[in-house]
Parts: C-alpha cells; sequence; structure tokens
C-alpha cells in the first residue's frame, strides 16, 4: 500500500465575504466549497459573479439574509465564499503517477453522499488502506468542512479528494486506464468477494437513500453486495465502505 506525502493544511473554515472578494478568491484558483447568495440581491456586480460562476461550473445557493447573518456579523454584502480546507486534485494526475510507482491503484468513488460526517468517516478508512484518491462530484456531495475534517481524524488532508463535474466521465476515464469498476450495490446477487481486487479498481459507494446511479451501475464490470442476516435492510455507507475496503485488503495482501 502506498504512504501519502503529507499536504500543507489550511485553516478549516476561511470564509470571504462580499461580491467582490468572492470574485476575486474565484479568479485567482481558490478552491470553493460553497457560495451564499441572499435572496432578492441585484446588481451589476453580482450579474458579473454569476457570470463568472458561469464560466467556472461553480453553484451558489440562495439563501434568506437571516442564514447570512448567522454565519457571520461581518458586512457580508449580501454574499459569502467558503474556501475549502483541502485542495482539489484531478484524478488524471494521480492515475499516472500511481503507476509509475508501480503501485496498483485503488481509487474509491462517491455518488452522492451528502453527510459530512459519513464523509469524514469513509475518507478515515480509506487513508487507513492506502486508497489512493476519493473522487466526489462536484455537485450534490458533502462539503469537506470543519465536522468532515475532525470526523476523519485529519484523512481529508492526506488522502487526495478529486472533485469532477461528471462521475460518468471519470469513471470511463478510469476504465480507459485499466481500472476495473466495482459497484457496491444490493441490485445485485453477487456478494463483495467475488471480484479480483488485486487488479486495479475503482469502488464505487453510493447514499443511503438513493443507491448509486444508474448510469454508473451499467457502466461498472462488478456489482457486488454485502451479505445481511438481521431485519435492518442496510449498514451505514461508512460501514459498508469499510467493509469492502478491508476485503480489497485482504485479497492484495494475500492474508
Amino acid at each position: 500500500m502506498n504512504n501519502h506525502p503529507q499536504r500543507p493544511k489550511k485553516e478549516a473554515n476561511q470564509m470571504v465575504f462580499g461580491i467582490r472578494a468572492v470574485i476575486e478568491a474565484i479568479k485567482s484558483g481558490k478552491d470553493i466549497e460553497a457560495i451564499y447568495v441572499q435572496r432578492g440581491l441585484g446588481g451589476g456586480l453580482l450579474l458579473e459573479l454569476k457570470a463568472l460562476l458561469k464560466e467556472t461550473g461553480l453553484s451558489y445557493q440562495l439563501v434568506p439574509v437571516e442564514k447570512l447573518n448567522r454565519i457571520t456579523t461581518k458586512n457580508h454584502q449580501g454574499v459569502i465564499g467558503v474556501i475549502s480546507p483541502v485542495t482539489y486534485q484531478k484524478i488524471e494526475d494521480i492515475i499516472p503517477v500511481v503507476y509509475e510507482k508501480g503501485e496498483t491503484p485503488l481509487i474509491l468513488i462517491l455518488d452522492g453522499i451528502t453527510d459530512v460526517r459519513n464523509l469524514g468517516a469513509i475518507a478515515r478508512t480509506a487513508e487507513c488502506v492506502g486508497v489512493h484518491a476519493i473522487v466526489v462530484p462536484s455537485k450534490g456531495s458533502a462539503q469537506i468542512n470543519p465536522d468532515a475534517i475532525k470526523t476523519s481524524a485529519g484523512a481529508l488532508f492526506k488522502v487526495p479528494v478529486c472533485r469532477h463535474d461528471s462521475l460518468l466521465k471519470t469513471a470511463k476515464f478510469l476504465q480507459e486506464s485499466g481500472l476495473q469498476l466495482v459497484a457496491c450495490t444490493e441490485k445485485t446477487n453477487d456478494y463483495l468477494y467475488k471480484p479480483d481486487y488485486s487488479m486495479p479498481t475503482a469502488i464505487v459507494m453510493g447514499s443511503e437513500e438513493d443507491g448509486i446511479s444508474d448510469e454508473l451501475i451499467r457502466i461498472s464490470e462488478h456489482l457486488a453486495k454485502i451479505p445481511m442476516f438481521g431485519e435492518i435492510s442496510s449498514l451505514n455507507v461508512s460501514v459498508s465502505a469499510g467493509i469492502i475496503l478491508y476485503e480489497a485488503v485482504r485479497q492484495r495482501g494475500g492474508f
């Protein structure tokens, strides 16, 4: 398994206030975790911000002014930007490096995991087993905030996190790079022990509510489920991730 290089930590709750400040943060290349815009806000500068968001593919949330006032007592001018405490990477840059090191890629794709504590717990396990990167969607994923960092025991500073607009395109890139997709889902008769995880592998986990998207399931080489014997029909997603990741560890380590 690989040893992740230490990455510099940044302030876990860094924010910028005001339209111009948020515009400049985006232009400077900051990784933006969230943008909150006051409902009913107008003006030419806001139009400039919206045009920049469209150009960069960033999304924003319209919220009542009361929410902004709860976030800060500073003069926010109706707009608050939250800068991510981690620097997002690109999976296209990571896979070649893994191969160059002579290692077998093990990637974790999280489809629609919106609970920050689940994200943190999954990242903690991923770091422990040597996952090379975690892939999340640009929209519809839990924020990497102080709660997620704390739950991960700092693992989110150690495991590269890749944020991409399309998980489908990213998954297809991984397949083209020689990785098999293993989707952890109940929509199969095959148990998680069947795939050969000693091969280059990307494991896909979905949310407890919606599971993995149909488009990802359709292109996956393997569907794998966890045996269930009790009356409760599902596990917490972070527990499920731990189970399947340690099956990969068992196979790769020859235990």
